[in-house]
């Protein structure tokens, strides 16, 4: 019941005009910048948050708009899609770290860099060695030049 009167209400004040900022929310929600965050993540960033940028996944970036005194600007990241730590590229790694005050620039990149890819580890699209069983299981045979140990040899 509380839940009801509380979206009731919402859509009332929405209507009135008194959640100015809200538009922008639902308009973000509709382009998928907000998806990935729950309830209580959502409302402290649209109170809260200020968006410093977007990375090339489509991971959306933010920190507070008022620096607490004695403290630093607090960062977040809203994932695009499943919440996975290792999706963040190096550059935003570094700037969610405190590692740079700025955000390093994604383009640039020398031509033996690689594009981040997340870790795939578990994954259908995860490293498989020949003889693993998920590609057929078959090794291919020793080449005769191992000795196995045996204790008291």
């Amino acid at each position: 019941m509380k839940v009801f009167l509380l979206l009731f209400f919402q859509k009332k004040k929405r209507f009135l005009g008194l959640f100015p900022r809200r538009r922008a929310m639902d308009q973000a929600a509709v382009e998928g910048y907000i998806s990935s965050m729950n309830i209580g993540t959502r409302i402290f960033t649209m109170l809260n948050g200020r968006v410093v940028g977007r990375d090339a996944i489509g991971n959306v970036y933010y920190e507070d708009r008022k620096l607490r005194e004695g403290s630093k600007r607090r960062r977040w990241v809203d994932y695009k899609g499943e919440p996975e730590a290792s999706a963040v590229p190096a550059e935003w790694h570094a700037w969610l770290h405190y590692t740079v005050d700025v955000p390093l620039p994604e383009t640039g990149r020398k031509v033996w860099q690689k594009p981040h890819q997340p870790n795939l580890t578990g994954s259908a699209d995860s490293y498989r060695p020949a003889g693993h069983d998920y590609v057929g299981g078959k090794r291919a045979a020793a080449t005769g030049d191992y000795e196995s140990w045996t204790p008291g040899s």
